[in-house]
C-alpha cells in the first residue's frame, strides 16, 4: 500500500512539474484602425479645416448635412474669417456694422459672445480657428446640431435647420454651393 501511495505521489509530482511553467501568452497583432471621414481634396485649406473640425467635434457624418453647413458658410463669408459685412477685411474689434466672420454673426449678442468665448478659451476671434471653435460651441448652433447629426436628409431638408441657425436675410447661392460640396466630398 505504501508503495502504491508513493507511486501515486510521484505521478502527481511529475504531472505537476509539467504544469509548473506558466504558458506563453499568445502573440497579439494589433489591428490598425482606419479612421474614415469626408474630405474635399480640391477645397481651399480654410474649407478643409472647417470640414475636419465639424467632423471631429460633432457627430455629423452625413455628406448632405456637412455640405449644407459648408454651403452656408461659403455664402456668408467665402470662408474668410476676418470679413465684416460688406466685404471689409478687418479684425474682430474693428467691425462695427452688420455681421462679422465665417457666418456673419450679426446680432450684438452673438457678435459679443464670439469675443467673450475667445477671451475665455484663449483664441483669436479674428481667425478661422477661433471662429470655427466658437461656431461649433455656440449655443445657437448647438440648439440645431441634432438636426444635422441625425442624417438621411436631402440638402433642401437640411436648409431648414441651417436657416434657423443662421437666420439669413438673403438666401443667395447657399443651396447651390451646398450641392456643389455634395459632389466634391469623398469618403476616405
Amino acid at each position: 500500500m505504501e508503495y502504491l501511495i508513493e507511486r501515486i505521489m510521484l505521478g502527481i509530482v511529475s504531472l505537476l512539474a509539467g504544469f509548473s511553467a506558466a504558458p506563453e501568452p499568445p502573440v497579439v497583432t494589433p489591428i490598425p484602425i482606419v479612421e474614415k471621414s469626408w474630405k474635399c481634396e480640391d477645397c481651399s485649406p480654410e474649407e478643409q479645416y472647417v470640414l475636419a473640425e465639424l467632423q471631429e467635434h460633432t457627430l455629423i457624418n452625413d455628406r448632405n448635412a456637412l455640405a449644407t453647413i459648408m454651403g452656408n458658410i461659403k455664402q456668408e463669408s467665402l470662408f474668410k474669417a476676418n470679413i465684416c459685412e460688406g466685404g471689409a477685411r478687418v479684425n474682430y474689434e474693428d467691425c462695427h456694422t452688420g455681421g462679422y466672420g465665417l457666418i456673419q454673426w450679426t446680432s450684438i449678442g452673438r457678435y459679443n459672445n464670439l469675443g467673450k468665448f475667445c477671451t475665455k478659451y484663449g483664441c483669436d476671434p479674428s481667425t478661422l480657428e477661433g471662429q470655427t471653435r466658437y461656431m461649433i460651441n455656440e449655443s445657437v448652433f448647438q440648439r440645431y446640431l441634432p438636426m444635422f447629426e441625425g442624417g438621411g436628409q436631402t440638402v433642401q431638408q437640411y436648409m431648414v435647420p441651417a436657416y434657423y441657425w443662421l437666420g439669413w436675410g438673403i438666401e443667395g447661392q447657399r443651396e447651390n454651393y451646398a450641392y456643389d460640396y455634395v459632389k466634391r466630398l469623398d469618403w476616405v
